[in-house]
């Protein structure tokens, strides 16, 4: 359920056909009434939605074919459109399910579940939400949740790949017809990534229930315990649940779009006391397939006294299992000048080391494969990080939990 009757609606249909030989795919052809003035075009929405109810009911009565087998996938207003269906249709048997594309923000954000697509509207209903960054107080695409599970890939916001700068430009200039050049970019990947999840089996995007996208990118959310992270997609795992879960995950700008997952906890000890400092990191991964080199890591907050910071990392490939890996500090002479300004306050004698940053282990924890690991130095005689110092560390479980012990 579309209303523009894209390119993509083929491609749909032919990867749907690909996964099911035994499918029947239904376009609805809604165009007269979705070109409408956008508030006449959601009031159309109710109109559509109880057609598709009828219809369904009429291939029940004539073929028997159950309305627990339809799968209704709706995208921007056509979303909202499948929820309606679901809602108008008779009895207590419900649609098998409903899949939301970006559902549509202007005039259903905040509105009750009665007057948008809800959980209430299938057996289960999931949604990927990917443009629901807000301008002048709208946004394309809903952002609050309508589903059992409601995607948020990227955090929902805009997406790789897109610019944002060129769609309000688009717009002022083309007027509504701009927003083919540019929505079309963030509010249509919703639909490439359910594609992608047809055409690639092997490459499955993995996302995670977590509270909010900040804490999300901090790597704290990469838990499949309980069955908190899921399956962006069509292979989604449905399970019906009594409150909507918002999940979270990072992907590609391009198609096969998965990445893999990482959290990255580092304890690190600063030793000029009481000063705050942001420095920036890079990092390099040896796995047993493939490395990674020259990640960026910048701490979210400053480094201070004695504290575990979590960072998220995330690879287009994959590594395999990680083995090692390589810290560095990216300092310039700009953070040399400022251990001489503190040499200048607190001088240290010759000989003594300078004040710098303690690095004892790395603990990591892979998403997609749920593996954790600790990483200690290889030099566990010097654990110092200086600015464009580079440490190397390894393996070291047995020898943590050893220490442990003691």
């Amino acid at each position: 359920v579309d209303g523009i009757l894209e390119a993509w609606i083929w491609k749909m249909a032919a990867a749907l056909k690909s996964q099911h030989k035994q499918i029947n795919v239904i376009i609805a052809d809604w165009l007269t009434s979705a070109h409408q003035h956008y508030p006449i075009a959601v009031q159309n929405t109710r109109y559509i939605g109880q057609e598709i109810a009828d219809f369904l009911e009429w291939l029940e009565e004539s073929i028997q074919f159950s309305r627990s087998n339809a799968h209704l996938i709706g995208y921007s207003l056509g979303a909202h459109v499948s929820g309606f269906a679901g809602s108008y249709i008779s009895g207590t048997n419900k649609i098998g399910r409903i899949t939301g594309l970006d559902p549509a923000g202007p005039l259903f954000e905040g509105m009750s579940p009665t007057d948008r697509l809800s959980p209430d509207d299938a057996n289960f209903v999931d949604a990927i939400h990917t443009f629901t960054k807000q301008h002048m107080g709208l946004s394309v695409g809903i952002k609050q949740p309508v589903a059992h599970f409601d995607f948020y890939p990227n955090g929902g916001t805009f997406q790789p790949g897109c610019h944002i700068m060129h769609v309000y430009n688009y717009i002022a200039q083309y007027g509504i017809t701009g927003i083919t050049q540019t929505v079309k970019c963030a509010h249509e990947r919703s639909v490439h990534l359910f594609i992608d999840s047809l055409l690639h089996n092997d490459k499955q995007s993995t996302a995670y229930w977590c509270n909010d996208i900040n804490t999300f990118n901090k790597g704290m959310c990469l838990s499949c315990r309980k069955n908190r992270c899921n399956t962006l997609g069509y292979n989604i795992r449905e399970e019906s649940l009594p409150r909507s879960r918002r999940l979270f995950l990072k992907t590609r700008a391009h198609m096969p779009f998965k990445v893999y997952h990482y959290q990255f906890k580092i304890h690190f000890i600063n030793e000029i006391q009481g000063k705050q400092i942001d420095p920036t990191f890079t990092i390099s991964l040896t796995g047993t397939k493939e490395d990674a080199k020259n990640l960026p890591i910048t701490p979210v907050e400053g480094i201070n006294g004695n504290k575990t910071y979590s960072f998220l990392i995330t690879l287009d490939t994959d590594i395999g299992e990680l083995i090692m890996i390589k810290f560095k500090w990216e300092g310039t002479a700009v953070w040399e000048n400022i251990w001489d300004t503190v040499q200048t306050i607190i001088p240290w004698t010759k000989g003594t080391r300078r004040p710098g940053l303690i690095v004892k282990t790395i603990r990591v924890k892979a998403g997609e494969t749920q593996q954790k690991m600790t990483f200690c130095s290889q030099s566990i005689d010097n654990l110092h990080l200086h600015p464009a110092q580079e440490k190397t560390f390894v393996r070291c479980e047995d020898r943590f939990r050893r220490q442990n012990r003691k």
